[in-house]
Order: structure tokens, then sequence, then C-alpha cells
């Protein structure tokens, strides 16, 4: 199932499968981290996926200097241009810390996905 059919799903009050719900947060996150490759953000998708993205200081252990958590509702929501980084912050959907913890510069994705919910990046 695509990222999109995936939050059309999730939007109309539907459930999506814990398998299905990982697959399109991650092909979203491929994306973001493909687009803005390093090691300075910690974006957290729970319960589903972590990945480290935007170039700076590379983060190793403990807590990150900058993170982004939010749920995979508002994560496909932003990935797919469907709210603003500004909307979802000012709603409370997200929770961004550090310098580099906004990812408005990034979002929507570019990005085509495949029927099987594949990213092809532009």
């Amino acid at each position: 199932m695509t990222p999109e059919r995936v939050l059309e799903e999730l939007e109309a009050g539907r459930s999506v499968d814990l398998p299905t719900l990982r697959a399109a947060v991650k092909a979203t996150l491929a994306v973001l981290v493909a687009g803005a490759p390093g090691h300075s953000v910690e974006v957290r998708v729970p319960p589903v996926a972590a990945v480290q993205a935007i170039a700076g200081v590379r983060h190793r252990r403990g807590t990150p200097p900058a993170v982004v958590e939010t749920d995979p509702a508002t994560w496909l929501a932003l990935a797919l241009g469907r709210t603003t980084w500004q909307a979802a912050v000012a709603a409370g959907s997200v929770r961004a810390s550090g310098a580099r913890s906004d990812l408005s510069p990034y979002l929507p994705l570019e990005h085509d996905f495949g029927e099987n919910g594949e990213a092809r990046i532009h």
C-alpha cells in the first residue's frame, strides 16, 4: 500500500496494520534521508521508525542534539504535503528540539511512490 493510501485510510478513521504503517513511514523517511543526508537530527516516528538525517554534527551516543518526534499520521501528512511544518508544530503534533530540528526546508518530500510503496526519488 502506498504512503498516500495509508494516509487516506488513517484520515478516514480506519486502522492500518502495523507492518503496512511501518512500511509507509519507513519509505518516506528513506526519502528524507536521501534528500538530507547526515546525522545531526534524529527523526522519531514511534512506534514504527527512527532515522538520523540533516548534515551537521554527527550524533553517536545518548540523546541527540536535535530531535523531532511525531506520530505516524502526522509524519505522513507532513511528508506528503497534506499539512505544513508550522501547522503541525503549532497544533502540538510535532515535538522538535535543537538548532537543526526545523524540517520545513525538506518538507513536503520530493517523491513518487510506486504501487508497492517504494520511493522513486527525484
